[in-house]
């Protein structure tokens, strides 16, 4: 037999019944006697090496260990298709740039732009493509002086005439960064943050049709920050997510992510069989290409905490951090947005001392509002900022931003109110549906 390292592309000729069947793809790890390739589709597949004819295609010469992270332009449109949009990807890490490690059995991030692209071919017949590697990290690894860099590339990349930019991320953060990007960066053109809940070289991994759709959606006319991912967990549609109303709400389920206390902003049908026929369909409004001068805004207070509360919770927790040096404080408060009573004192001294807190919600759908009890009532004459439907995470990130931008107090009060980048809403949201 034809000896095969991991990462070339093979042609396997197998007869059947009914002829010659033809499957072509990468070669993928295996601890079976089996070839197992990933096909063009995205799929994997296990075939028996007896009774069949195999053609090296391209020795790519397996996993390239101390790859350095490097960028460079992949002409990957045909020729004759410089009309194609000029797409950046910029790669984070995350899942949807990983595999399994047959050593440990873990997964970890180990494919570059570059292998994303190889994996993915269909992403050349959208756009020409130019990938660069910014970190290679586990998103529980992302941290704010990093969204600094990002959002510093996203801009750079925008200025020297990318049409659209896709960030690929690991998921269990991505709405971290989608928030703090849609704060920093005012973009002209789409801003995709894509990822995958389940790893390129697993049979049902939902990477490849993520990252279609991401490319689609950054070629579109959405000016915005978004997140796209799988929309159901069928291989039908991904869901267009604003950055500042999303969050990851199962833990492996491929249809994890969901806007929160508003629709999303619309979706994008698939069909792998003919990547044209592929249609959008809007369910509200977004910014449109062109509609704002780029401009970047990355300056961040990066010593803010948020602190979940729970009943028989200590307000020490909330001293500790006003001890410890925190700028600023985001409370993840039950119901309308409360604590305890005992927790009042403490947050006078923390506002008291020029720190902002601001109170969210664990309901997550609705809206904050400190007017109906006695201790929200409180929690009001004692300085708290009502986080309005601020997701917490998205809270805390606005808040970071908004300390970048100015120490004022009651300028903080008044941009924690504002609407800056879609992420307060003023309505609720019930199982999809706009409730008034």
């Amino acid at each position: 037999m034809t000896e095969l390292r991991e990462g070339d592309r093979i042609r396997i000729r197998k007869k059947t019944d009914s002829g010659v069947v033809v499957y072509e793809g990468i070669v993928m790890p295996t601890a079976s006697r089996n070839i197992v390739m990933k096909l063009d589709s995205g799929y994997n597949i296990g075939i028996h090496p007896e009774d069949v004819e195999i053609e090296v295609v391209d020795r790519l010469g397996g996993v390239k260990e101390g790859k350095k992270e490097v960028e460079r332009e992949i002409r990957t449109g045909k020729k004759g298709e410089e009309h194609l949009p000029s797409l950046s990807i910029l790669s984070t890490g995350g899942t949807i740039a990983s595999k399994v490690d047959y050593r440990t059995g873990a997964v970890s991030p180990q494919f570059s732009t570059e292998d994303i692209l190889e994996a993915i071919p269909e992403l050349g017949t959208i756009a020409n493509i130019k990938g660069k590697v910014i970190y290679s990290i586990l998103s529980e690894n992302m941290r704010a002086e990093y969204w600094k860099k990002l959002a510093a590339e996203i801009y750079n990349e925008i200025k020297n005439g990318a049409d659209g930019i896709i960030v690929t991320h690991g998921t269990d953060t991505m709405g971290y960064t989608a928030a703090a990007l849609s704060f920093m960066v005012r973009t002209p053109v789409p801003v995709v943050l894509v990822g995958s809940q389940r790893s390129s070289d697993r049979p049902s991994s939902d990477a490849t049709m993520n990252a279609i759709c991401a490319a689609k959606v950054a070629s579109s006319d959405i000016a915005e920050v978004v997140v796209v991912m799988h929309g159901s967990t069928s291989d039908d549609f991904c869901s267009i997510h604003r950055g500042t109303n999303v969050r990851k709400m199962h833990t492996s389920a491929r249809d994890a992510f969901q806007s929160i206390n508003e629709v999303p902003i619309g979706k994008v049908y698939y069909d792998a069989s003919d990547l044209d026929k592929m249609r959008f369909e809007f369910c509200s409004s977004y910014k449109k290409r062109g509609e704002h001068e780029l401009e970047l805004r990355d300056k961040l207070e990066e010593k803010c905490g948020l602190i979940k509360f729970y009943p028989g919770a200590d307000p020490a927790i909330l001293d500790f951090l006003v001890g410890q040096g925190y700028k600023g404080i985001v409370l993840e408060g039950t119901g309308l947005g409360h604590v305890s009573a005992e927790w009042v004192p403490s947050v006078v001294r923390a506002v008291k001392q020029g720190i902002p807190v601001v109170m969210t919600s664990q309901c997550l759908y609705g809206t904050v509002c400190d007017r109906v009890y006695d201790t929200g009532r409180d929690l009001l004459h004692a300085g708290i900022i009502e986080g309005e439907d601020m997701l917490p995470e998205t809270a805390l990130v606005k808040l970071m931003w908004v300390l970048g931008q100015t120490t004022d107090m009651e300028e903080v009060r008044r941009l924690m109110h504002e609407k800056i980048a879609g992420e307060i809403k003023g309505r609720r949201v019930r199982e999809g549906s706009l409730i008034p």
